[in-house]
């Protein structure tokens, strides 16, 4: 079904008001808004594209459920992201204690995740290939730090949250924040500086 210009114009706190109000139109404009990059943060907290998919449905099905309380005194982005950063960490709390071994995403993987993200750029088959490869170096890297690490990496560095909203979001002080985020960077570089040595 085609959405209105007209909604497609409006801010997120306009659609926000909207589909209080009732209108899915707008919420569905919010989904198309942010889906890319809510299922890219599940993916690289995860490392599995079947648990990214699963927390982009939670994430959205629940901002839908509970929009009636969210506040507007922050961005619905940051609010979308807390949700989902809590479905990722769910996620990796049940696979520990599950005791399961982590899926590694195949080099081909990029090709099939949100096809609509390459349809507008067009890229020529060897700039994508570079792409997929450089980003799939870089999920890897991550998934090396533990989740606590890896989550304020992600919130700060690929999501770029203030240090403020990341604190907030994941409940420790902005100075853990930046303890982390450091130490985060600092192992991220080791792991970087040995694939490319190998490589």
């Amino acid at each position: 079904m085609a959405e209105s210009p007209q909604v497609a114009l409006k801010d997120d706190f306009a659609l926000v008001a909207e589909a209080k109000a009732g209108s899915y139109a707008a919420f569905d404009e919010l989904v198309n808004r942010h889906e890319k990059k809510i299922y890219r943060l599940g993916l690289n907290l995860t490392g599995n594209p079947a648990d990214a998919e699963d927390v982009l449905q939670e994430a959205f099905l629940k901002a839908f459920v509970h929009l009636p309380d969210f506040r507007e005194d922050s961005r619905f982005y940051t609010w979308l992201v807390r949700i989902a950063v809590n479905e990722g960490l769910m996620k990796l709390r049940k696979r520990r204690s599950d005791k399961s071994v982590p899926i590694e995403d195949s080099v081909d993987e990029e090709g099939d995740v949100m096809p609509r993200e390459f349809a507008d750029w067009k890229p020529n088959p060897e700039e994508q290939y570079a792409q997929a490869e450089i980003e799939e170096i870089l999920r890897n890297a991550a998934q090396t730090l533990s989740p606590a690490f890896r989550t304020v990496f992600l919130l700060r560095d690929v999501e770029g949250l203030s240090t403020q909203e990341t604190a907030d979001m994941v409940g420790i002080s902005e100075g853990a924040v930046k303890a982390r985020l450091f130490r985060a960077r600092l192992q991220l570089r080791e792991e970087l500086s040995k694939v490319f040595k190998r490589g």
